[in-house]
């Protein structure tokens, strides 16, 4: 698939598929694609939906995950897996890049570069991972003014506000953050860091409006952080619509990028790695390398000159 004259490319904006998808009911599976050809690989696979988190951004740049990034930085990846796959791409904006306006302008950028949805959160800089401890949070009033701005400034994007509340301010804190944050304009509550099945139910439980018509919820789904492993459909049955993998797909090609460098070091060349490589069709598959070629083929051919042009 060509991105430059597929059919298959939508002609609706990012985030109006991104809600069809949830309409649809059932569970959103949203694997993390940490670039563009973890994108292609994601919809390979099946999915329909791809999610781009800070913590594997700053990481492929060497960096950590403390609110670092700018906004422009974030575009080149949303550009990147937008482009690459299709899919619609849910976005880690963080703390919001800065106050009101700079939201707003965070918002704009990221519909620009191709990003359907987006989620901030409720932390002061410089924000960690949610499942780190000494977490400091923002005012809730504050980021509720972030979540309204969000809103204001948004063609299509799909808004998520994530509160990291309850391991300082506990379920009534978290809760009654997400409530306010609903209230501000979100469509959707990010609750960070449960660390057990009750925990999780319960949130949801406390944020149904009693009409049948519950609160759009996410769970994260990251390894080695505070939440037990859960399947898709275990979040589902206990109330959630999205569930993401934010950072397992570089934690794997890290892995694998390290035993690489091992095995040159230790072997003097990667004759011993090769049965662990894709291999050269295999890639050239994933990007299209016969697309990319016929298309350009179709374009012009190319005219050889027969002889050197006379002068007059």
């Amino acid at each position: 698939m060509s991105y430059l004259v597929a059919a298959d490319i939508p002609a609706e904006p990012a985030g109006v598929r991104f809600r069809a998808l949830l309409k649809r009911g059932g569970i959103l599976q949203i694997p993390g694609a940490h670039n563009g050809m973890a994108a292609l690989q994601a919809r390979a696979a099946g999915f329909e939906a791809a999610y781009l988190s800070g913590a594997a951004m700053t990481a492929s740049m060497g960096l950590p995950d403390l609110g670092m990034i700018t906004v422009d930085e974030v575009c080149f990846f949303v550009r990147q897996v937008a482009r690459a796959s299709a899919l619609p791409v849910l976005v880690d904006g963080d703390t919001g890049y800065g106050e009101a306006l700079n939201v707003m302008s965070m918002v704009r950028s990221f519909e620009d570069a191709g990003a359907a949805a987006v989620h901030i959160e409720d932390q002061l800089l410089p924000k960690k991972c949610g499942h780190l401890n000494d977490k400091k949070l923002a005012d809730a009033h504050d980021m509720a003014a972030k979540v309204a701005a969000a809103r204001k400034a948004r063609r299509h994007l799909y808004i998520l506000a994530r509160t990291d509340a309850a391991a300082s301010e506990g379920m009534d804190g978290a809760v009654a953050r997400a409530k306010l944050y609903m209230e501000a304009g979100a469509d959707a509550i990010f609750p960070e860091a449960l660390h057990s099945a009750e925990m999780f139910r319960e949130f949801a439980q406390r944020m149904d409006d009693g009409k049948g018509g519950g609160v759009p919820l996410l769970a994260n789904m990251t390894e080695f952080g505070r939440t037990p492993f859960f399947t898709a459909a275990e979040f589902e049955s206990m109330g959630y619509a999205m569930v993401i993998w934010p950072v397992s797909s570089l934690r794997v090609s890290a892995k694998a990028s390290e035993a690489l460098y091992a095995a040159i070091r230790r072997d003097g060349g990667t004759h011993n790695m090769i049965d662990a490589m894709q291999t050269r069709a295999e890639l050239y598959a994933t990007i299209d390398y016969a697309g990319y070629e016929a298309l350009d083929q179709s374009i012009v051919s190319t005219v050889v000159p027969r002889g050197m042009p006379q002068r007059d």
